[in-house]
């Protein structure tokens, strides 16, 4: 895969695509009130939770790609501190388009030489598997926030 067909993906996934699902997390997050972020299904994670969770993820990529160290960890990637208001949800959907848009950014300014590099550590494997996961992992997740949409509107009726 060339680097041109990664940054499609991540742009597909992440940012504007409609192509695969029909809509991308952006799109998503972007059309859910607070309300409805914060809220609970079952046991499901909400919208809010998932949407800390992917931007955790993008931003330590991120800083990876711009050449500190790793630094995230998977125990705290739901450690989301609470929701007290819209602002606070408007800010965290911010934090998810900005992460976004930097990663697209970085993946793209990558030779392909580059993205066959190590990540962080040999045992990371090559950067262009990292970027590869986040893409699948950002669909596991879209796929779950489109489905708590659709339990939430279910329940409300």
């Amino acid at each position: 895969m060339n680097n041109a067909s990664l940054i499609n993906r991540l742009k597909e996934v992440l940012t504007e695509g409609t192509w695969v699902t029909g809509t991308n997390l952006l799109t998503v997050i972007r059309q859910t009130q607070w309300p409805q972020a914060n809220q609970s299904v079952n046991c499901l994670n909400s919208i809010a939770q998932l949407t800390f969770h992917l931007t955790y993820y993008m931003k330590g990529v991120n800083d990876v790609l711009a050449g500190q160290p790793l630094t995230i960890r998977d125990q705290f990637s739901f450690d989301i501190p609470p929701l007290q208001s819209e602002a606070d949800w408007v800010k965290l959907v911010d934090n998810f388009e900005k992460n976004a848009l930097i990663l697209i950014d970085q993946v793209s300014q990558l030779s392909s030489k580059e993205l066959d590099k190590d990540f962080a550590d040999k045992k990371y494997g090559s950067i262009r598997r990292n970027i590869n996961v986040l893409i699948e992992h950002s669909y596991y997740h879209l796929g779950q926030m489109v489905l708590i949409k659709k339990m939430i509107k279910s329940n409300t009726k």
